[in-house]
């Protein structure tokens, strides 16, 4: 697939979701932009903004197989990666797969599960894989994880232990509606006889993993690079962060910035590119001070004055001939 090709097709599936989701078209090119760097997804938002919404659309318009795990206090990891069950018929133990295994997999109000719950997902989340009493089972592919969970309510929750949300490639929120949004919201409800918008596949399985592998040709100069590692290693030294972007930040940064730049179409990274991604790309692998936290400092903040503070190179359109 070329990367016009992919640009058209990620565009086609961006419209897809948008004719049934009421939700700003840059937070859904932030998810699939996650997708195409085969990255999982974070969302953060206040109940009944869409997220379970908009992760089953993506699933359709993907053409891919769609599961979702409710968690909960009392949810166990075998709830999640599956188990061996005895079957009397033969005498022997069968494994029944759990609901991970899908290719786009819904962690909703993931903060609600106890941590050894949440850490079932990392094993899943980091290799594509699970091991159930010493067996590993590989996960379908293309595999992605999309969670959500509730910034406001606290009580009852646990908060993502820092290596996991590490796992996520990006994190964004779809927020509230705009004027126009919240109007559709409210012709939908008044006409409630009237079927509601659907959204039908756009693609299929395998014309994601042709989609996922587009990145991988995608040019990032040295200076670029060089850029990448400068915004990751300047969160280190920000007196407001006592941890920074890891080495698997930068990775992902260097990822998804290319998926961004196939996005716009083009077959090399620009610095415009990592601007505009490095925030929900970055910000929640932040750990800030107890002073910052106190202060109300935000991590995007943090994010946004590194960028200003470091130099972006001059570079130049790679010539055709």
């Amino acid at each position: 697939m070329s990367v016009p090709d992919a640009a058209a097709t990620a565009e086609a599936v961006v419209d897809e979701i948008l004719s049934a989701v009421v939700a700003d078209r840059t937070v859904l090119e932030e998810i699939i932009a996650g997708v195409l760097a085969r990255g999982h997804v974070l969302l953060e938002d206040v109940p009944g903004t869409g997220k379970t919404l908009t992760a089953r659309s993506f699933a359709t318009a993907l053409g891919l197989e769609f599961s979702r795990i409710q968690f909960t206090p009392d949810l166990m990891p075998a709830d999640i990666t599956g188990s061996y069950v005895f079957e009397e018929d033969t005498g022997e133990f069968h494994f029944t797969p759990g609901p991970i295994f899908g290719h786009v997999v819904l962690a909703d109000e993931i903060n609600r599960a106890p941590p050894k719950t949440q850490s079932a997902l990392l094993e899943a989340m980091a290799e594509g894989q699970v091991t159930v009493d010493g067996d590993t089972h590989d996960l379908p592919d293309p595999f992605v994880v999309i969670a959500t969970q509730n910034p406001v309510e606290q009580e009852g929750t646990f908060e993502l232990p820092e290596a996991q949300r590490d796992r996520f490639i990006v994190k964004t929120s779809l927020g509230y509606p705009d004027a126009d949004g919240t109007r559709e919201l409210i012709d939908r409800r008044a006409d409630r006889d009237r079927p509601v918008p659907t959204v039908d596949p756009v693609i299929d399985r395998d014309r994601v993993l042709e989609l996922q592998a587009v990145p991988e040709e995608i040019t990032v100069d040295g200076p670029v690079r060089d850029y990448i590692g400068d915004v990751c290693r300047a969160t280190r030294t920000d007196g407001r962060v006592d941890v920074g972007v890891s080495p698997r930040g930068v990775q992902r940064l260097f990822e998804v910035s290319r998926a961004r730049a196939v996005l716009e179409g083009r077959e090399y990274v620009v610095p415009a590119d990592i601007k505009r991604i490095a925030g929900p790309t970055l910000a929640h692998r932040l750990v800030l001070t107890p002073e910052a936290s106190v202060e109300g400092v935000s991590r995007d903040a943090v994010v946004d004055s590194v960028l200003e503070e470091c130099a972006v190179p001059a570079m130049e359109p790679p010539s055709s001939g």
